[in-house]
């Protein structure tokens, strides 16, 4: 093993400890709050909290109203659902599912033809996931333990692939972005909430496995995405920072590094 897998180990490690805690605790107000995208200001009560914080990214109150409790950890950067367009009947895949949130929406909005699937690497947040998926009666859902850089999903299968916040937790992006490419039927779409970086990272803070837990230093500059999109084979590539965004409390931390919340779309060609 080389020095680099061993550094990407580390990190994989932590980010597996920290989320795992999250979600066999039901709180994202734990551990490390003042450096994460976890709800740590605004509400009464942690579900207030977190719910706050999902307010300041674009969720309405009445679509959050129609969450199962324990759903809306705080854990995100973005609306993901808000930009992907989706549509009766569709298979979509969330990578990096957490507590549901974002899949439990996509399965509303899909219908009961439609099919969401979201896929976790910490088996403490699937359990949660596949609990209030059953309590909430929603049958077009599923969870599956999985890492996003081996997604247990079969070839052209999906129209839509979800993410939020969590892309820039994994070691090699490229990795994530080819199985996104591979599991997307032709014409399928990305649509991604994630962090982007506005300036270089330094190399030690690339090095440290908290802040890259905490959704800071495993940020991407936009131009990075886009060619990592434009090598996979991904078209009609749009990595957006909006300029005039109000930046959440919960994401001051990484806004020290210039890393600040954005968008990836993309689609995969219909012909190759």
């Amino acid at each position: 093993m080389t020095d680099d897998d061993r550094a990407a180990d580390a990190l994989r490690t932590r980010v597996r400890e920290r989320y795992g805690a999250i979600g066999a605790q039901g709180s994202c107000c734990g551990e490390g709050g003042s450096s994460s995208s976890c709800c740590t200001t605004g509400g009464t009560s942690a579900a207030e909290g977190c719910c706050s914080v999902s307010a300041e990214l674009g969720y309405s109150a009445e679509v959050l109203a129609t969450l199962p409790p324990g759903a809306d950890l705080g854990l995100g950067c973005g609306n993901p659902t808000g930009i992907a367009g989706l549509r009766t009947g569709e298979t979509v895949v969330d990578l990096g599912s957490g507590g549901g949130i974002d899949c439990f929406l996509a399965a509303d909005r899909v219908g009961p033809g439609g099919r969401v699937i979201g896929v976790d690497m910490t088996p403490e947040m699937i359990a949660r996931a596949r609990s209030l998926a059953n309590g909430s009666g929603r049958r077009n859902v599923e969870f599956r333990l999985g890492e996003i850089e081996h997604l247990p999903l079969a070839d052209a299968s999906v129209d839509v692939v979800l993410s939020n916040c969590v892309i820039n937790l994994v070691p090699d992006k490229g990795a994530v972005y080819r199985e996104a490419f591979r599991v997307l039927r032709p014409g399928g779409r990305l649509a991604i909430s994630d962090v982007v970086a506005t300036r270089p990272i330094p190399a030690e803070l690339r090095q440290d496995a908290e802040r890259w837990a905490s959704c800071s230093s495993g940020a991407l500059a936009r131009d990075e995405l886009v060619a990592i999109l434009a090598e996979v084979g991904f078209v009609d590539i749009d990595v957006a920072v909006p300029e005039t965004r109000t930046t959440p409390a919960t994401l001051e931390a990484q806004r020290g590094l210039g890393v600040v919340p954005g968008s990836v779309r993309a689609r995969r060609p219909v012909r190759p």
